[in-house]
């Protein structure tokens, strides 16, 4: 059993997320628990920075052409 809380969301956030939980057979508490965890994985330093190693492997060497293009668009994407 975990914390429980009251928030607000809009209207049409939770009939989304009413609709998606019903689609995955998960509860309404699971569904935002999950949510929330991700969106925090999503923002740590640490987690930044694998994706950033993980684009950089992607398209090799940092030293090639495009490469320090596309972790500018990635950073970007951050923001």
């Amino acid at each position: 059993m975990g914390m429980k809380t009251a928030v607000s969301i809009p209207d049409a956030v939770f009939r989304a997320a009413e609709a998606l939980a019903r689609r995955l057979r998960k509860s309404r508490s699971r569904l935002y628990a999950e949510a929330v965890s991700e969106y925090l994985d999503r923002h740590a330093p640490e987690a930044i920075t694998a994706r950033i190693d993980a684009a950089l492997a992607a398209h090799g060497d940092p030293t090639m052409p495009g490469v320090t293009a596309q972790g500018a668009r990635i950073l970007r994407g951050l923001e």
